[in-house]
């Protein structure tokens, strides 16, 4: 397995006194910054194309289109589906069986006198007109992206029982195909505070079985399933190889950086180009010798893009997230990915406190790295944002340098701190390889006791005891009485050991005149 990149910052960070401070840092964490760099802001925008609010239809946010300007469907055959749903049938939902069904049922309470005005809470006269009213109203459900989205027939849920409501007349009629907050704000000074608060309520609990319903169907649904899986799968590519490339890109950058220092101090053009080209072929043959780190790369970038697609899908279930907002959950995943693998796996074998401190040293450049889209967003947002080509260049630019600064200081943080250092070596302390390691300390150093004691050569007594372990371990792997004896046998001639009889054990101890006889 690879070792991780950060692992192998160098230990003897130093810099000139007149060197500025900020160079100085970069000279040492230049590979882990620049790697960063390139695949964070360099290959992200080729690579990856982020969309407002995820790559998959949600509920959530198919009901913001039309409201937020940068809000589309993600699945052209959903967007089909629902400019094809036809216009608003009123007779359609009122003649539904269901509304037909609990009409006769609130007609029977009425007469019985039972039947009580589900906002109002008053108890109707039997001679009363009754009214069954959509709570959410019959038009709303029609045109609602998320009903259709789902796939389900706007009848079925909006003569819902739960949906249907008996109330007189006057309220039904005026409230139309309003919602109940629309009612209430146009028409809510004709009813008593008692009141709005119960319109209200039923409002809540028809939405609420409204809401499970789609969403219980819908998020489990194939065609969901199916966007998820296809968003994620080809998320991860894409993560995977900007991952690869990317180190192959900055294993290229360091050689052609190296070829530049060897150039003259006299400008020649074609000794420029020459370095270039040489600089390339030799990153180009580095990056095939790391050839096992890039196909490392791409299966974290794989990991990690699976991942961040759907914790974007499943943010956006009950949010919508801005581009940069997926960009940032890729990029924590990247690095929540690699700080896992190095305390999971531990490629470089180190002891738990070095392990959770290179771990850490990666969450900080992933940080540094948030820190910097953040910038970024807030700068092109801002005035100088609106600029033709400034625009584009100067928040990429400023949240770059911002990434890159702050890599370098965390990194020098963590790698000179005496308080962290101390915390990592207590943890290495507590480790059980060091445990491990201490254990076969003590053994050797009691072998070397007793031999001291015996007056014994030391080596022949680890050969004795090494032997006896031998025979120990042949003798218990014996499976019946005939093999052991064989190897009884065996173990006595290969150790030239004398036996205490002679001739078949059974035939000797069956004579009473022999003995035993021990040397």
């Amino acid at each position: 397995m690879s070792s991780s990149f950060v692992v192998q910052v160098a230990d003897n960070f130093s810099y000139q006194k007149n060197q500025p401070v900020v160079e100085g840092l970069f000279a040492q964490y230049e590979h882990v910054v620049v790697r960063s760099l390139i695949t964070s802001f360099g290959l992200d925008a080729l690579f990856n194309r982020d969309q407002h609010g995820g790559d998959v239809d949600t509920i959530h946010n198919v009901r913001q289109i039309g409201i937020d300007e940068q809000m589309a469907y993600k699945n052209a055959d959903n967007k089909a589906r629902y400019e094809a749903r036809g216009d608003y049938d009123s007779h359609s939902y009122h003649s539904h069986t269901g509304y037909i069904s609990k009409n006769a049922e609130i007609k029977q309470q009425k007469l019985a006198g039972q039947l009580r005005d589900a906002y109002t809470g008053e108890i109707f006269e039997k001679n009363a007109r009754v009214d069954l009213d959509h709570v959410i109203s019959a038009k709303e459900i029609h045109d609602d992206p998320g009903r259709i989205l789902a796939d389900m027939r706007g009848e079925d849920l909006a003569n819902s029982p739960d949906n249907l409501r008996p109330t007189n007349m006057r309220t039904n009629r005026s409230k139309k195909a309003d919602s109940m907050e629309d009612f209430l704000a146009r028409r809510g000074n004709e009813y008593t505070p008692e009141q709005r608060a119960r319109m209200r309520n039923e409002d809540a609990r028809s939405r609420e079985v409204y809401e499970a319903k789609i969403a219980g169907t819908y998020y489990t649904s194939s065609r969901f399933l199916m966007d998820t899986v296809s968003s994620a799968t080809g998320t991860g590519l894409r993560m995977g190889l900007r991952q690869a490339v990317g180190l192959a890109f900055a294993e290229i950058w360091f050689a052609v950086k190296n070829e530049f220092a060897k150039v003259g101090s006299g400008f020649n053009l074609s000794e420029l180009f020459l370095s270039i080209s040489t600089g390339i072929k030799q990153g180009i043959l580095n990056a095939k010798k790391k050839f096992r780190e890039i196909f490392a790369a791409l299966g974290d970038g794989l990991v990690a893009g699976i991942l961040s697609s759907i914790s974007t899908t499943i943010c956006n279930i009950f949010l919508t997230t801005s581009k940069n907002v997926v960009r940032i959950i890729r990029e924590t995943w990247a690095n929540i990915v690699a700080a896992l693998k190095i305390l999971i796996f531990n490629p470089d074998r180190l002891p738990i406190g070095d392990r959770i401190l290179a771990a850490t040293k990666i969450l900080a450049v992933g940080a540094s790295t948030v820190a910097g889209i953040f910038v970024s967003e807030i700068i092109s947002k801002s005035p100088l944002g609106s600029l033709p080509v400034v625009g584009e260049i100067v928040p990429t630019f400023c949240g770059t340098l911002v990434t890159g600064i702050l890599s370098c200081t965390l990194l020098y943080f963590l790698d000179r701190s005496s308080v962290i250092r101390k915390i990592a070596d207590f943890l290495n302390s507590l480790s059980f390889d060091a445990i491990a390691q201490d254990f076969k300390r003590y053994s050797f150093e009691l072998e070397a006791y007793a031999a001291e004691l015996e007056k014994l050569d030391l080596e022949a007594f680890q050969r004795d005891v090494a032997r006896c372990e031998s025979i120990a371990s042949c003798l218990a792997s014996a499976k019946d009485n005939q093999e052991l004896n064989t190897r009884l046998h065996q173990i006595s001639k290969a150790n030239d050991m004398k036996l205490p009889w002679q001739g078949d054990f059974k035939t000797f101890m069956g004579d009473k005149t022999k003995k035993l006889v021990f040397e």
